[in-house]
């Protein structure tokens, strides 16, 4: 590729036939928060001239700094201003902005203040919320800024943002040689939109890892199913095998969830969840075959329990996501209510970097479920975005075990509700401890159905977790805040007291939201065997409604 010096490039290529003098000023900046300079910046270069004013960095003039990177400048001849991204694989795109200069509203002010020997006037503005002082230099006969901010004043020589994060020239230049030295890449932009280009830098500083979109989950043997999307317990759980990226132990990762009716108007269950294969039996087993591949959990009230606690030969599913559904939003936004504007979906994104382990740069299976017996359902899109090494708290050696999972994911093939909290055992489970692990706790998610007026839906019980028979935790999940969500609610009941269905608080959810996971410290357990227990004052039946709780946990440490 043909490559220009970097102020022909910004400079004379745009600005050559307008140019009254050959003159141009380079100035560096630096940034200091609270009066102290953070280490190794990378300084702002200005480059100005009467014809023009660009803004990049030293590393961008060294040709060391990591893509995506962005260029700006402003031409004088239109007082338009102009931004370049470049990207990793060589594209570069280009937006132009003939408002955004002449419509900056700042008040010019008396004091001045010398800064590296030249007299700079005041002058202040208010960016969203924001002071901004400007100190800025006429001396020069040039005009220029480290930022679109105040590029028609004068050379802006420094920036304060309420009165503790400052921008300041620490040197200037006139003419100086690196130009003809240091040499990018002559882009040949494709111009495009503010909007647009915003959208495609800012996408291009993170991994998308599409996995699901508008897949229905009904209950229904007959839909077709996307492409490697497979359908198991008569359409309620979809699932695809999908190979992760390998990134830092201290990435960020979000999981991005939408949602609406495709015909089912109910609130229901739902679950994100990966199924480990690491054992000899696994969930896809059940899948794929039946329920009764799985083991048998008994607690001695007569019921068997299929898959909910790991065995030495089985792993539970490990929840990424509890949601739930709202009542029918988009199918049913045609039922009006007076200055209420429906929602068109449901979004849900949940930070699951605390799972990283379990998945970084390995192939899993990733699933949904939505429990509904509806045979239009819901329409789901699915996706992961990670940002790479931006978790300062990350552990290098973290490690990630599913204990338990009574969310009855194949409910609709035969499994058997978490109602195993009816006696003093509830839900136990034996794990192990390897040697040397430290920093143990528990995810534990945990949501209460069932019922109404006494259902554990609508009565607060607290959930106790025991380790080795010593109590460690009592919580009672509970939410308030379901009436912040009416809009997602287009066919939630309404009662004659005025109350929406969607309105009621619940045991730990509301329709149309996520169930965020508690962590549990549980302490230095010495290496070797033991036993949790989750114990809940689960509610009697009452004629044909019962109560029930579905609480997911996973082992995480250092190991």
């Amino acid at each position: 590729m043909k490559s220009f010096p970097l102020f022909i490039l910004l400079l004379l290529c745009f600005y050559e036939s307008r140019s009254q003098t050959n003159d141009v000023w380079q100035i560096t900046y630096l940034r200091k928060n609270n009066g102290k300079v953070p280490p190794n910046q990378d300084p702002i270069i200005v480059l100005a001239s009467v014809s023009g004013t660009s803004v990049s960095s030293e590393k961008i003039i060294k040709g060391e700094t990591k893509t995506p990177f962005e260029i700006s400048f402003v031409d004088r001849a239109d007082n338009s201003l102009y931004q370049i991204a470049f990207f990793a694989n060589g594209k570069t795109l280009m937006t132009q902005d003939s408002k955004a200069l002449a419509e900056q509203k700042i008040e010019l002010l008396p004091e001045t203040q010398l800064i590296l020997g030249y007299t700079c006037k005041k002058a202040t503005t208010v960016v969203n919320s924001n002071r901004i002082d400007l100190w800025y230099t006429e001396e020069l006969k040039v005009k220029g800024a480290p930022s679109a901010l105040g590029q028609n004043l004068g050379i802006v020589l420094k920036m304060v943002r309420n009165g503790n994060s400052e921008t300041e020239a620490v040197k200037i230049e006139k003419n100086t040689p690196w130009a003809a030295k240091n040499q990018l890449p002559q882009p040949n932009p494709q111009r495009v939109d503010a909007l647009t280009y915003k959208d495609e830098l800012w996408k291009s500083r993170f991994i998308q890892l599409p996995v699901f979109s508008h897949q229905i989950i009904n209950f229904s043997d007959s839909v077709h199913a996307a492409n490697q999307v497979v359908r198991f317990a008569h359409g309620t759980v979809i699932a695809k095998k999908v190979k992760f990226p390998s990134v830092g132990a201290s990435s960020n990762v979000f999981l991005e969830l939408s949602q609406y009716s495709n015909g089912d108007a109910y609130d229901r269950t739902g679950s994100v969840f990966m199924i480990p294969t690491q054992r000899k039996l696994s969930f896809l087993d059940a899948l794929q075959k039946s329920v009764k591949e799985l083991p048998i959990y008994e607690n001695g009230n007569g019921k068997q329990y299929q898959g909910v606690v790991q065995t030495p030969d089985y792993l539970p599913v490990l929840e990424l996501m509890r949601f739930f559904t709202p009542f029918g939003v988009r199918q049913y936004n045609y039922l009006q209510l007076k200055n209420k504007t429906w929602a068109d979906s449901t979004y849900y994104r949940q930070d699951i970097s605390d799972l990283l382990p379990a998945y970084n740069g390995q192939e899993v299976w990733v699933a949904v479920f939505i429990g509904n017996y509806d045979k239009g359902g819901h329409k789901v899109s699915l996706n992961f975005s990670v940002h790479p090494n931006e978790r300062p708290t990350a552990k290098q050696q973290a490690r990630i075990v599913p204990l338990f999972n009574t969310t009855n994911v194949m409910e609709m093939a035969g499994q058997e509700y978490g109602t195993m909290f009816n006696n003093e055992k509830g839900l136990q489970v034996t794990f192990d401890v390897p040697e040397g692990a430290k920093n143990l706790k528990l995810r534990y998610i945990t949501t209460g159905h069932g019922g109404w007026g006494n259902g554990d839906e609508f009565v607060p019980k607290a959930n106790t977790i025991s380790v080795d028979g010593r109590q460690i935790f009592t919580i009672t999940p509970w939410r308030a805040d379901c009436g912040s969500y009416r809009l997602v609610n287009p066919a939630s009941g309404n009662f004659n007291n005025g109350l929406s269905s969607s309105d009621l608080s619940r045991s730990n959810w509301c329709p149309g939201t996520v169930t965020n996971p508690i962590w549990i410290e549980l302490g230095n357990l010495p290496a070797g065997k033991h036993t949790l227990q989750v114990h809940i004052p689960q509610g009697l039946p009452e004629g044909g409604s019962f109560s029930a709780w579905n609480v997911s946990g996973a082992l995480m440490g250092e190991w």
